[in-house]
């Protein structure tokens, strides 16, 4: 029946940067570019060696409710260090909120919006 989830859509305001953003400050490889009747393209990344991958497209990112005062990320990244992820992207120019690394029960997670308003997490599990 159910196989696996390959796609996930991320709405983003420009694909051309969204690229750019995803490729060469987040770290993602690029998957697919290609263009479909319209004015659009098929856009997708992910992580090196990973089936998953995210389709970067047109559209506006929706807000969530906040959970003690945060609001969550709707797309998380497993990272083997997240402070060492945290402290590359940050000099990368990302933005993290809250500013820091946190501490939860489960691990350790640093959240950050891209350019579009989209809702990311670095998350490593239990340390």
């Amino acid at each position: 029946m159910l196989k696996k989830v390959i796609y996930v859509a991320l709405f983003v305001s420009d694909q051309d940067k969204a690229l750019d953003y995803y490729t060469n400050v987040i770290g993602l490889e690029r998957r697919w570019s290609v263009p479909l009747p319209g004015g659009t393209s098929w856009v997708t990344v992910g992580v090196k060696g990973q089936d998953f991958e995210l389709v970067l497209w047109p559209g506006t990112p929706s807000s969530a409710k906040p959970v003690e005062g945060i609001i969550p990320a709707t797309y998380t990244i497993e990272t083997e260090d997240c402070r060492k992820a945290f402290e590359t992207l940050k000099s990368r120019g990302v933005k993290f909120e809250p500013p820091e690394v946190l501490e939860r029960s489960w691990g350790l997670a640093a959240m950050f919006q891209d350019p579009d308003g989209n809702r990311l997490q670095l998350r490593q599990g239990s340390v």
